[in-house]
């Protein structure tokens, strides 16, 4: 009986296209793998199909089986000493860009001596949020200008999701769900601002319909509030729509919410980022000197408008053969990138860089409006359709990276993901648990093969006006889901008030698309697929019935 009954088998190296990472067991009877990038697992009973001709790793019948074997997998490649680590085992990539020297300089900050983490410590999380970017606009998703140096390390060292999505394409909407873990039409708040009263309103009317609003947050668990529970401390800076920080259980932060100083969505905090990293290091450093784990949330107004890049930064876009404004807004996610450098550098020159885990995710994505795109009438935002603001690609899909080094092993991911991921992430890797409201995963666990991804993503959008605080419905627009490579989308009847040349296809009927073949969804495929349509529709409604 000293023999072994199975062993475990991993391929680290990747040659594009050609040769995935994949890890598995191979036992007496049965063979299982999971290839990483690809988002395919295959199970084989070698009794039965020596030849291994036959996958079941999507037949009901063997589900159990392979649960097992995934279970396997995870205790045998722990027993090996866990997720490979670039930094313990570098690739020649690794060696090659150790050699080079950096694209920029951050800013030189003494180094301190950080006190021992314990062996029982939690980690410490930073979750980095951009505000209006294409899923497309980084180096390491194929942009042929955009440089982005620091996240394209940040996505060599991490898990990185490339099919990552928001709920809704709404900068408030959607950072509520990352506060909260909650689709859109649970925590109600469901677009930026009430709508306009106009000017018949009583003195004082539509700010009591704001409050009403930001109340909502009073509703729900939010992340800083259950990381309390585990001693954390947390800090908020950039975007913050629902008042005072505090009301989001943050114990430090930067936005004060008072309407008579210009509060709204952000006001003090948004000066993160654009005037430098000082209060999110003083916090941080504050956070060490109490031997506390902590929270951050950097969501600075990157590359958001207004697009007034430094100079040194835009005239590396601004050839002359580009418009101006794609220029702009280019410089802009380079900025970006670059303020996420100096705040991952300021981790390591802390000696936090394994105890931190580190998030990123996109609000929503942003096309930009050039002088020489067709426009439909009446168009007067600085986006371009089919973008910010609506269900599809270029305002829903985002990538998705969480480093943990020595937890989560670096490559990028196939699998469906979602910003409402993010909350249940934080919440078990620290110590806490979701609540029953919350229906994301773990994305740690969904990286190590621990547990199944999502099979099936959904989304809605709402207008950015909300007509009635009290019904949601009175202003939704769309609703779609994914489902392997095809997207159905639907729209309805809901009251767009402002922006509604951003909306103008919400009458064109069911939507459906193969992203595979098609992510720019120029070919609808709705008419000449019903079954597909019929299907994927009872999918959605089965997630949530909204009639």
């Amino acid at each position: 009986n000293s023999w072994r009954q199975d062993f475990f088998c991993e391929h680290l190296f990747h040659v594009p296209g050609r040769i995935p990472k994949w890890e598995g067991v191979r036992g007496q009877r049965w063979v299982y793998a999971s290839y990483f990038e690809n988002d395919f697992e295959f199970l084989h009973d070698l009794q039965t199909d020596p030849d291994q001709l036959r996958n079941l790793a999507k037949e009901p019948e063997y589900q159990d089986r392979l649960q097992q074997m995934r279970k396997r997998n995870a205790v045998l490649r722990e027993s090996y000493g866990g997720e490979y680590s670039h930094e313990l085992i570098p690739t020649r990539a690794d060696l090659r860009a150790a050699k080079k020297p950096p694209a920029k300089k951050p800013p030189v900050v003494p180094p301190r001596k950080p006190n021992p983490p314990k062996e029982s410590s939690k980690p410490n999380v930073i979750l980095l949020i951009s505000d209006d970017q294409a899923f497309t606009d980084y180096g390491f998703m194929a942009h042929p200008v955009i440089q982005t140096p620091h996240l394209d390390q940040l996505a060599r060292e991490s898990a990185t999701f490339k099919r990552g999505y928001v709920p809704q394409a709404l900068c408030r909407s959607s950072l509520a769900t990352l506060i909260t873990g909650l689709y859109p039409h649970q925590h109600h708040i469901v677009g930026n601002d009430p709508a306009p009263l106009g000017p018949g309103a009583k003195p004082g009317e539509y700010q009591a319909l704001r409050n009403k609003l930001i109340a909502n947050i009073d509703k729900y668990a939010t992340v800083p509030q259950l990381l309390s529970e585990q001693g954390y401390l947390s800090h908020q800076s950039g975007k913050w729509w629902e008042g005072h920080y505090s009301r989001g259980g943050f114990t430090h932060g930067m936005t004060h919410g008072d309407p008579t100083r210009g509060g709204r969505h952000g006001d003090l905090g948004l000066k993160i980022g654009r005037e430098g990293l000082a209060p999110v290091k003083e916090f941080i450093e504050e956070a060490q000197s109490k031997e506390k784990p902590f929270f951050v949330w950097y969501a600075p107004f990157l590359p958001h408008t207004p697009h007034n890049p430094p100079k040194r930064i835009l005239d590396k876009y601004n050839d002359g053969q580009r418009s101006v404004q794609l220029a702009k807004y280019y410089a802009m996610c380079d900025w970006f990138d670059e303020t996420c450098g100096e705040l991952l550098g300021f981790v390591d020159q802390q000696g936090l860089r394994k105890d931190t885990v580190i998030i990123y995710v996109t609000d929503n994505g942003w096309i930009q409006r050039t002088p020489d795109m067709k426009l439909p009438a009446g168009w007067r935002t600085q986006y371009a359709p089919r973008s910010k603001q609506t269900a599809n690609e270029g305002g829903t899909r985002t990538p998705i990276m969480v480093r943990w080094p020595g937890h989560v092993r670096p490559g990028m991911r196939g699998q469906l993901v979602s910003s409402i991921d993010v909350v249940p992430t934080i919440l078990e890797i620290c110590g806490s648990q979701p609540t029953s409201a919350m229906a994301g995963k773990n994305l740690v666990a969904v990286a190590q093969n621990a547990i199944i991804g999502h099979q099936a993503l959904f989304g809605e959008s709402y207008a950015h006006d909300i007509i009635d605080l009290d019904d949601i419905n009175k202003t939704l627009l769309y609703r779609w889901v994914i489902q392997g490579d095809y997207k159905l989308l639907l729209s309805y009847d809901g009251i767009v008030n402002r922006y509604k040349a951003t909306h103008v296809d919400k009458a064109a009927g069911p939507q459906l698309y193969n992203l595979l073949i098609d992510p720019h969804e120029l070919d609808n495929l709705a008419e000449t697929n019903p079954e597909i349509v019929k299907r994927l529709t009872d999918v959605l409604y089965s997630h949530w019935d909204h009639r």
